[in-house]
């Protein structure tokens, strides 16, 4: 499956590493976007949002972005399946990415024939391009369930835990620092390892 990240201008390690971070920082950006309530829907007991949300949100975020049919075909009487290619700019890196999605599709009560075909063939294509957006540029990423807790702690947290450390001992805060130092302590445990302190602090 194609994923190519094609980056110009970028002459050394030091401008790719530059390039990439500024990618990541955008990427965050979206995938922390909290989708309105408004446009939260729900089929099958399954959260999603409607094409035309994930859509202005690529508008809004990657200007220029399109869309390629690679390949349709029916799998059998059953699903629609359709391979598509997402092209984007991303921050002027220019990206592509391909993904792959079926549709089941709808026959009448007897079995035989098919309510609406087009629809059917409609609606495979709406899927592939929706997992691409989410897969690549992460929009709806609170929907699909993508979004990464931040584990890196502002210089503010770490200057509390510090202080509160201190109070303690100055050995306390030594091991402290060796642990902010090594992730050991990050924002997934932060709340827990500030209260376990602060309740040694008190005693």
């Amino acid at each position: 499956m194609n994923n190519e990240l094609i980056i110009p201008g970028a002459n050394t390690m030091e401008d790719i590493n530059t390039q990439l971070r500024i990618l990541t920082a955008h990427h965050k950006t979206v995938s922390q976007h909290e989708t309105p309530r408004a446009y939260k829907k729900k089929k099958m007991g399954m959260d999603y949002v409607e094409y035309s949300y994930m859509r202005d949100l690529a508008d809004k975020y990657y200007p220029g972005w399109s869309w390629e049919i690679i390949k349709s075909e029916a799998l059998s009487d059953m699903y629609y399946i359709v391979h598509g290619r997402l092209k984007w700019y991303d921050n002027g890196v220019h990206r592509t990415g391909d993904a792959i999605a079926a549709h089941r599709i709808q026959k009448q009560s007897n079995g035989k024939n098919y309510v609406d075909i087009g629809n059917d063939v409609k609606a495979a294509n709406t899927d592939t391009i929706k997992k691409a957006f989410n897969m690549y540029m992460n929009i709806a990423d609170d929907i699909y369930k993508n979004q990464i807790e931040d584990v890196e702690l502002s210089e503010q947290q770490q200057i509390t835990i510090l202080n509160i450390a201190a109070k303690i001992s100055q050995e306390m805060k030594e091991t402290i620092q060796d642990k902010l130092n090594n992730d050991e302590i990050n924002g997934l445990n932060y709340k827990g390892s500030l209260v376990k302190l602060e309740r040694m602090a008190k005693k």
